[in-house]
């Protein structure tokens, strides 16, 4: 539980508010299972359309852990490249990753290296989406929300992967049924959440950012790497928004 205090007609009152809860961060994570069953069955059809048995590719979600990244695998695996190609190609698609936790270590800062361990291995683009809306409406989280929220994504996706292994020969293009786009429709839905405040509070500094993280990712794509123009495009939305901060 956490305290805090209010003045209401010249008398402090006070108020107490509940942390959120490990049950709670798995509710906040029903969207992203949801989005993951799709995405997660499609890669295990993907994973099994290549010659990955069941325990590869219970071992690729478990040890991997990226949707991205397991379809580039596959891909690089079908064409024969070498192991080096492979290491380095998901690294360079991941690297965003550095970002992602670098933004939310003071927030966790207060925990154990162990939690924070923890909470580092299972973020994802969608836990980090769902992070930081989280925060944005200042909820008591803790690191039992967080864990709650990584691991019943991590465990669903897991198991839409095996899922996926198991049917992916009765079901040979899973793209029919548009299970390629349920990630992405997902990702959209929470990037709506995540800018719908900030849009409310500081609508010139929102959209400044905005539009110099897409000018940016529009300009570098054109020269280099989806990957590099997305880490450039953070950065630089990063900097915009740093500039024009205020305290409002």
């Amino acid at each position: 539980m956490i305290k805090s205090k209010r003045k209401e007609g010249g008398i402090f009152l006070e108020e107490t508010q509940r942390y959120e809860s490990f049950q709670d961060g798995m509710k906040a994570c029903v969207p992203t299972m949801l989005g993951y069953l799709g995405i997660g069955f499609a890669a295990g059809v993907v994973e099994k359309g290549v010659g990955l048995s069941l325990l590869e590719i219970l071992l690729l979600s478990l040890l991997v852990y990226a949707g991205s990244g397991q379809f580039i695998i596959c891909g690089l695996l079908a064409i024969h490249a070498p192991i080096s190609t492979i290491i380095l190609t998901v690294f360079l698609v991941n690297s965003r990753h550095f970002l992602m936790s670098l933004s939310v270590t003071n927030y966790f800062k207060p925990y154990s290296i162990l939690n924070n361990i923890g909470i580092g291995t299972l973020l994802t683009d969608e836990s980090y989406g769902v992070l930081t809306t989280a925060l944005q409406e200042k909820r008591p989280l803790t690191t039992h929300w967080m864990h709650g929220l990584n691991i019943a994504a991590y465990l669903t996706w897991v198991l839409a992967n095996i899922t996926g292994g198991l049917l992916g020969q009765f079901i040979p293009d899973p793209n029919r049924f548009g299970l390629d786009f349920a990630l992405t429709a997902m990702f959209l839905g929470l990037c709506l959440f995540q800018v719908e405040l900030p849009l409310k509070k500081r609508t010139t500094q929102t959209l400044q950012v905005l539009m110099s993280v897409c000018i940016t990712l529009i300009v570098f794509m054109r020269f280099t790497s989806a990957e590099i123009a997305v880490i450039v495009a953070t950065l630089i939305g990063c900097l915009v928004g740093t500039v024009t901060h205020d305290d409002q």
